[in-house]
């Protein structure tokens, strides 16, 4: 494995302190542009997501302790101009299902007007991934939502979130969905947290899928953990929150991981830490190890 050389550019999912973007969105962004972040990566849903899936997201605010998302409260315009004025960029637009089928045309206008290249897809919905058939039948989907996002003049990739990674019916899902879907329409983000929780390695993963992920988050664990089941149910995801550390600060080897994806062309390395209780402390750390990487 390659020396890791510090990667570029550096950015921060915005889902790592939500609250306190909720309270004062330019202090926030101006706070992330000091420590030296240069991109952002939003979270959905958007004013132009769809009633349902808004609906899904005002259903689960109240246990979130927040109800900020998108631009808080400001057109895309604005939130240009609140990132423009730190000197930083937009690495991707997380959004919905629904969002991604129905109004794509928003979605691409939205992120070409903040100067994103990528719409991203943070989990298949539980009903959608039941079975390998279901797998397939996402793959196939996929690959439309990947051809409308290319003609709104943006890519769209998957984020997995730790399931999928198992045999089923003799299959891996994610193998299944990568072999049936199109190169050139369907891109990965690969969480390296909770790919880890699912008993697989990020490294073999780039390595084996090397055109496919763009963009990579970067979060880290205090010791080895692994989901309880196949991860995937959200009580599994959430049991491991208490596990997630800086950058640096835990049992990866984010060095290397961070060497392979430079290797393979990852375009995005985003900082996340979900819900992180001491954002100000623990983000500057996970951007001060990225950045002394050599």
């Amino acid at each position: 494995m390659p020396n890791s050389a510090a990667p570029k550019p550096i950015g921060v999912q915005l889902f790592s302190l939500p609250k306190r973007l909720n309270d004062d969105l330019p202090g926030t962004i101006e706070m992330l542009a000091q420590m030296g972040y240069t991109e952002v990566e939003l979270f959905g849903p958007y004013p132009f997501s769809t009633d349902q899936s808004r609906a899904e997201w005002e259903a689960i605010t109240p246990y979130l302790g927040f109800s900020g998302s998108g631009f808080f409260s400001r057109t895309a315009q604005q939130m240009k101009g609140i990132l423009s004025q730190n000197g930083m960029g937009v690495a991707a637009l997380h959004t919905d299902l629904d969002t991604l089928q129905y109004r794509m045309d928003k979605l691409g206008e939205a992120a070409q007007l903040l100067g994103s290249s990528y719409v991203v897809l943070p989990s298949i919905p539980d009903q959608f991934r039941q079975t390998t058939d279901d797998y397939r039948r996402m793959a196939d989907m996929f690959n439309q939502i990947g051809e409308s996002a290319r003609q709104a003049g943006v890519r769209f990739a998957y984020h997995n979130h730790g399931y999928g990674l198992h045999e089923q019916d003799g299959l891996v899902p994610l193998q299944l969905m990568l072999e049936r879907t199109d190169p050139d329409l369907v891109f990965l983000e690969l969480d390296i947290y909770w790919t880890t929780a699912g008993g697989a390695d990020p490294i073999a993963l780039l390595d084996k899928y090397p055109t496919r992920y763009r963009l990579i988050h970067l979060k880290d664990m205090t010791e080895h953990v692994r989901f309880s089941g196949d991860g995937s149910v959200s009580t599994e995801w959430l049991s491991l929150f208490p596990y997630m550390t800086t950058v640096g600060n835990g049992a990866l080897n984010v060095a290397n991981i961070v060497a392979k994806a430079q290797e393979v062309g990852v375009e995005h390395f985003i900082v996340e830490q979900d819900l992180v209780a001491d954002p100000g402390v623990s983000l500057r750390k996970s951007i001060d190890f990225l950045s002394s990487l050599s």
